[in-house]
């Protein structure tokens, strides 16, 4: 299945039905009065998230989308039905903008969350409204209002609790297949991973996260060489950033300077996105060769204060401390993130 993570669409809700003119004709009843019905409402465009997509393939297919117009008022005060609204399910994770303004309207995290992207006309008035004292036969009735259309740019970026990132071959898809059962393609050259794959990792009783392998970055990433600005989105909504390096013997650049390259592009890209909490990984232990690369990059790591981790996928050798450390990281941002946000309700209810 193709991974389609930016899309755009234009949207057209119902336009509102005619009013109607209309007047009573009954026997024994002369000069019967106005009784023309109003027109329906027109129907809205509805996006919805839903955990059954995981990509916008669907949407991409189908660039345009009307909602149903509402029913023309009739006779004997019948007013129109209004037209059906259209529901557009989408995944988690969808950001809508509008396409003209870059204006982001919506931000759809979470399961069953809706956004009415544009609404139904309203309805015209049967000629019955217009009925007064010295007008007792209006000839007129309103039309109905044309519904909204805009064009919208829908861009999905994957929920996930940590992101993988680091150059291309740093051991990313063989860690994400050893932790969980996602089955990303795996291969001895760059740009195996094409898509973002997501996996839940198990780290200990009724308790798990999720991690996102992102494909590889490499310089000039920010600019669109590679991969790495098609898929840079993804690593925004991410908790941690598990930095893979490459300490096996078959690697010849430094593993700091590898680092840093990576790091250099989150922030050229977002610098917020370097200011989230990073954990480094030393992949590939089980073929490391001498320690120099190890040392070089854990001594790095203990002066700039960041949690360095050897591990082998292959051989599973460190594996269960890094996930079980994860795993409590992750916890400890949640429960930070809910005692936010209960304070600021409470700040909200108090005002």
């Amino acid at each position: 299945m193709q991974f389609i993570d930016r899309v755009k669409v234009y949207v057209k809700a119902g336009n509102g039905g005619k009013g109607c003119i209309s007047f009573r004709r009954e026997k024994y009843v002369p000069r019967g009065g106005p009784n023309g019905g109003d027109g329906g409402r027109g129907g809205h465009i509805i996006f919805k998230a839903t955990r059954d997509m995981n990509t916008l393939l669907d949407i991409k297919y189908q660039q345009q989308y009307r909602a149903e117009k509402g029913q023309h008022g009739m006779g004997k005060d019948m007013h129109g039905k209004n037209g059906r609204d259209l529901i557009i399910r989408v995944p988690p994770g969808t950001l809508i903008k509008d396409a003209e303004y870059a204006e982001i309207l919506c931000d759809l995290t979470g399961e069953g969350q809706e956004f009415t992207a544009v609404k139904g006309g309203r309805g015209g008035l049967g000629n019955a409204h217009f009925k007064t004292s010295t007008r007792q036969a209006p000839r007129f009735a309103q039309p109905g209002e044309p519904g909204q259309g805009k064009d919208l740019v829908l861009e999905l970026k994957l929920l996930a609790d940590i992101g993988l990132i680091g150059l291309p071959n740093a051991g990313k898809s063989t860690l994400i297949s050893a932790v969980s059962s996602a089955r990303p393609k795996i291969a001895d050259y760059p740009f195996t991973t094409l898509v973002p794959i997501l996996g839940v990792v198990k780290y200990a009783e009724f308790k798990s996260f999720v991690i996102a392998d992102i494909p590889g970055l490499i310089e000039g990433a920010h600019k669109g060489v590679g991969l790495g600005f098609q898929f840079l989105r993804h690593v925004e909504r991410t908790s941690i950033l598990l930095h893979l390096i490459d300490i096996s013997e078959t690697v010849r650049e430094d593993p700091v300077d590898n680092f840093i390259k990576i790091n250099k592009e989150l922030e050229l890209y977002n610098p917020q996105l370097y200011k989230k909490p990073q954990v480094v990984a030393g992949t590939k232990l089980d073929i490391m060769g001498n320690r120099k690369r190890l040392d070089r990059i854990s001594r790095y790591c203990k002066d700039k204060n960041y949690d360095f981790f050897p591990i082998s996928a292959v051989t599973e050798k460190g594996i269960k401390k890094l996930m079980t450390f994860l795993g409590k990281k992750t916890e400890e941002i949640k429960m930070t993130e809910r005692k936010s946000d209960e304070v600021k309700k409470e700040q909200d209810n108090t005002v």
